[in-house]
């Protein structure tokens, strides 16, 4: 079908990953064949929206019973599932999900995706105006 084909998504690090669309039970993949998911919201005809990124050691039975698909169908107007398999490496799961979250940023992923690079330190505001002030009295001074 033209409307309910294949997908593809582009990550942060600009690697594009092609998705099938999976409407019935029939289309998801046999059981034991890991990989990654997205629930989608379509907007308009050929815009879509992630809602929900996830992975799985085993798509089929994570679909079946996913245990946020009916909050994504009812509050967000979730309408389709997208599968990307087999993936057979957790690691390469893990990085593939990572990719897409931090590119598309869906709004039903909540939880933190943790960071390879260390954060610097956040400053307080007060510092960074004492910083500010300080630079500006050296110039009138000079």
């Amino acid at each position: 079908m033209f409307l309910f084909g294949a997908h593809s998504w582009r990550g942060k690090s600009g690697q594009r990953y092609r998705f099938k669309c999976v409407l019935t039970k029939t289309g998801l993949p046999p059981e034991g064949v890991g990989g990654i998911y997205v629930f989608v919201r379509r907007r308009w005809v050929f815009f879509l929206e992630a809602l929900y990124v996830g992975k799985a050691a085993d798509l089929r039975s994570r679909l079946l019973g996913h245990e946020k698909w009916g909050r994504a169908y009812w509050y967000y107007g979730a309408t389709e599932r997208y599968v990307l398999g087999p993936i057979r490496d957790e690691v390469d799961r893990r990085r593939v999900e990572e990719d897409l979250i931090k590119s598309l940023k869906p709004r039903m992923n909540d939880v933190e995706i943790p960071q390879a690079e260390v954060a610097k330190p956040k400053r307080r505001a007060a510092a960074v105006r004492a910083d500010a002030m300080g630079a500006l009295l050296k110039r009138r001074a000079a």
